[in-house]
C-alpha cells in the first residue's frame, strides 16, 4: 500500500500524531472557537488529544463545526433520496460541484445522519499547500489529487488515483467523493468530464467498463445553494474567458475562496441522491464497444441525474426571468424574493459592466435552462 502514500489520508494509527502537531495551531483554535465558543480552549484541546480515529475526528469535531456553519450562514439542509443506499455499503458519489469544502462534507453530515457510510473524497493538491490544511485534511479523509503534472506524470498519477479508488471501494469498504469535473461549475452548467470516468476506469479489473461500473456503484449525486456564497469571486474567470484570455489566479485566491464558500450566505441547500447506475449500465454495453463511447454515453446518464434531479431555488427562476426579460416563472417566487435578489446583485457587482452581469445571472439561470431540456 506504500504506493498510495503520496496521496492517501491519514491511517488511523497516525491520527493521534498529526493531532497533537495542530493542536496549537492558530487556525485549529479558531476552528474549535468558532464551533463550541462555550467551551474553554483545554476542554476540547483534551478532547483533541483523546482522539485516536478519522471517525472520532469527524463525528466529534467536524460535524459539529458543519452545523455551526450551517446554522451561521444558511437557512439549513434538506435532503432525498437517501433511503436508496444501503447500510454498511460502499458507493463511488459522482456529483457537481460549487464548493470546494462545503460540497463533499454536507454529503458526508447526510450520510452519517442516515448512518451511511461516509466518504474518502477527493481534493486537489493546490488547495492544501498550507500545512495546517494539508494535516486537516488527512484528518478529514481527504485524498489529494495531483494538480499541474506533466502529461507523463498526470498518466502515473492518474493510474494510482484510479487504483487507489478502486482500492477504497472494493477492499476497505470505503465510499469515495469525486466532482464530476475539475474546479468548480463557474457557469451553473454541470457537466461531467469523460476524462473523470477515463481516469476511474484506469482501475478496472473488468474486461469491459461497464462491469467494473456496475461493480463499484456509482450513484450521482445533485447539491444547490439557493445563494452561491463564491458566485462573484467566479467573475473574473468568466470574464476573461469571455476575452479570450487565460486566466492566472491571484496567491491566496484559493484559500480565500474555500473560506467565502464555507462563511459566505447561501439561504437553503439541498442534496439530492440518484438512483445507483445499474440497468443504465447494462444499456450502455449493449449498445456501444467503443469504450470511449460508452464513456461518453456514460457521462450523459450522470449530467441527466444531475440536471434532472437539482433542486432549483427562486433564486434560479428569477435569474432565468431576468436574461430572458420573461415572466414565465413569476408564480415561483415572490417579489420580496425578487427584490432582495436584485438587491443582493447590484451589491456585489458592477451593474455598468454587462458580461459581469451576465455571467452572474447566467450561473443561476442555467440550471434552469438545462432541466427545462429534461422535462
Amino acid at each position: 500500500m506504500q504506493k498510495f502514500d503520496a496521496i492517501r489520508p491519514f491511517y488511523d494509527s497516525e491520527i493521534n500524531d498529526a493531532i497533537l502537531d495542530v493542536v496549537n495551531h492558530p487556525m485549529m483554535k479558531a476552528m474549535m472557537n468558532f464551533t463550541f465558543p462555550d467551551s474553554e480552549d483545554e476542554v476540547w484541546k483534551e478532547q483533541l488529544r483523546k482522539t485516536h480515529s478519522i471517525r472520532d475526528f469527524q463525528c466529534n469535531f467536524i460535524y459539529h463545526t458543519i452545523q455551526k456553519v450551517l446554522e451561521k450562514s444558511s437557512d439549513g439542509l434538506t435532503t432525498s433520496g437517501f433511503e436508496k443506499l444501503d447500510k454498511g455499503e460502499s458507493y463511488l458519489f459522482i456529483s457537481n460541484h460549487r464548493d470546494i469544502l462545503l460540497d463533499t462534507t454536507l454529503l458526508n453530515v447526510a450520510l452519517f445522519e442516515h448512518g451511511l457510510v461516509m466518504t474518502a473524497s477527493a481534493i486537489g493538491d493546490n488547495l492544501v499547500k498550507k500545512d495546517f490544511l494539508n494535516t486537516l485534511a488527512k484528518l478529514n479523509r481527504n485524498f489529494l489529487v495531483q494538480r499541474g503534472l506533466t502529461p507523463r506524470e498526470m498518466l502515473l498519477s492518474s493510474k494510482t488515483l484510479s487504483e487507489y479508488i478502486g482500492h477504497l471501494l472494493q477492499h476497505e469498504n470505503r465510499s469515495v467523493w469525486i466532482a464530476q469535473r475539475e474546479g468548480r461549475t463557474k457557469d451553473g452548467n454541470d457537466e461531467t468530464n469523460p476524462g473523470v470516468l477515463k481516469m476511474l476506469g484506469m482501475g478496472s479489473d473488468e474486461s469491459n467498463l461497464m462491469d467494473y461500473f456496475k461493480k463499484i456503484k456509482i450513484v450521482p449525486v445533485s447539491i444547490s445553494y439557493e445563494y452561491d456564497p463564491t458566485d462573484v469571486l467566479k467573475i473574473p474567470q468568466l470574464m476573461a474567458e469571455a476575452n479570450n484570455e487565460v486566466y492566472i489566479k491571484e496567491k491566496n485566491e484559493d484559500f480565500m475562496t474555500l473560506l467565502s464558500g464555507v462563511m459566505g450566505p447561501k439561504k437553503r441547500i439541498h442534496i439530492h441522491i440518484g438512483d445507483v447506475l445499474d440497468t443504465e449500465l447494462d444499456a450502455i454495453k449493449n449498445e456501444f464497444e467503443n469504450s470511449n463511447k460508452q464513456i461518453q454515453a456514460l457521462a450523459q446518464v450522470i449530467d441527466d441525474s444531475i440536471l434532472k434531479n437539482y433542486k432549483l431555488w427562486p433564486t434560479n427562476y428569477i435569474a432565468y426571468d431576468i436574461l430572458n426579460k420573461t415572466n414565465q416563472h413569476t408564480q415561483l417566487y415572490t417579489e420580496n424574493e425578487k427584490s432582495l435578489f436584485e438587491r443582493r446583485l447590484e451589491m456585489r457587482i458592477d451593474a455598468e459592466n454587462p458580461v459581469a452581469l451576465q455571467g452572474i445571472l447566467n450561473m443561476y439561470a442555467n440550471p434552469v435552462v438545462n432541466q427545462l431540456k429534461h422535462i
